[in-house]
Order: structure tokens, then C-alpha cells, then sequence
């Protein structure tokens, strides 16, 4: 492959960072109640999973020369965790969001909590496999990864924390998306 399409691959994945912090942050400000929520926020809200598909594939591509195996299962296991929260934001905007709370609770007795139990927890673990594949590559910016990873932990186990954490915790997130694109920005302009 050539060293263009090198930077453009990982230029590529650094935008799509920087789209997926920008929704992650819109979210937040949402659920805050910063911002009236709308049909445009709904729309919205699965974007920062989606986009985060492609930071995490920007991410694989700078590392995966001396990532090894555990890089691959943490890439894999991510990219089917990401895809399936973009079906949970789906849900959570554009289900519950018109249903009343009988609705939402009767769904959530069935095997939707399940479902929901299960993406949340595979999430956490893929989030914690991918950081720690990319904390062995010495390219891989430290800090970043340890935001991240810490930031996965109460937005996805969002019932049993205080909302004020949940909104730090995105800000965090967003923060650490943001800062790991930039890195992969850097490395596209390092490429030789």
C-alpha cells in the first residue's frame, strides 16, 4: 500500500473520530437537557457509534504490524460492539422515546434487558481488550486509551450510576475519542 493511501486511510479514521466525539458530546448535551431534544438529536445519536467504527479501524491500521492477536480479537469484538449500540441508541431514541413507561418496562422484562445487559458488557470488555492490545504498541498514545477505558464503565452501566456521572463520563469520552483521532491524525503526517 502506498504511503498516500496510508494517510489517507488514517486521516480518514481521525475524522471519523472527531464526527463520533462531536455526537457523543451533542448526546450528552442532550440527555442534560443543554439542548432540546428533537427529532434531528434522535437521528443523530446513533452517529457517534458509527462513527466511531471508523476510529477504531484507523486504530487497528497504525497498530496492527506489532498488535498481534490480542489486537485482532479486540478489534473484532469492538467493531461488533459498536455495531450493536448503534441498535441499542436506535431503540433508546427512536423506540422509547415514544413509548410511554408501562411500554418501556414490559419491553424491558422480555429478553430486550437481556439483549441490552449483553451489548453493554461486551462493550465494556472489548473497550478494555482493544486498549489493552493498544497500550503493548508504542505508538499508541497512553493517556487517551486510560480515558476511554475509564469512560466506558459508567455509560454502560448508566442504571446504576448518578446522571452526573454518566454526563462526565461522556464529556470524557468525547474527550478521549477527540484526542485519539488527533493522534491518528499525527501518525498519518508521520507515515513514510
Amino acid at each position: 500500500m502506498s504511503v498516500s493511501a496510508i494517510r489517507g486511510e488514517l486521516r480518514t479514521a481521525a475524522v471519523a473520530g472527531w464526527l463520533s466525539a462531536a455526537v457523543i458530546l451533542v448526546n450528552a448535551a442532550d440527555h442534560a437537557g443543554l439542548l432540546p431534544s428533537s427529532a434531528l438529536t434522535q437521528l443523530v445519536a446513533p452517529l457517534a457509534q458509527i462513527f466511531a467504527i471508523g476510529l477504531v479501524l484507523g486504530l487497528y491500521a497504525a497498530a496492527r504490524r506489532d498488535g498481534g492477536p490480542l489486537l485482532l480479537v479486540g478489534l473484532i469484538a469492538n467493531l461488533a460492539a459498536l455495531a450493536a449500540l448503534s441498535g441499542v441508541e436506535i431503540v433508546t431514541n427512536l423506540v422509547f422515546a415514544y413509548l410511554d413507561s408501562a411500554q418501556i418496562d414490559e419491553l424491558l422484562a422480555g429478553p430486550l434487558n437481556i439483549a441490552l445487559v449483553s451489548i453493554s458488557m461486551l462493550f465494556i470488555i472489548a473497550t478494555l481488550v482493544f486498549a489493552a492490545a493498544l497500550w503493548r504498541n508504542a505508538g499508541a498514545p497512553r493517556v487517551p486509551l486510560v480515558l476511554y477505558s475509564v469512560a466506558v464503565l459508567p455509560i454502560d452501566l448508566r442504571p446504576f450510576v448518578p446522571e452526573l456521572a454518566l454526563q462526565l463520563s461522556l464529556a470524557l469520552l468525547a474527550t478521549a475519542v477527540a484526542w485519539l483521532a488527533v493522534a491518528l491524525w499525527k501518525r498519518a503526517a508521520e507515515a513514510a
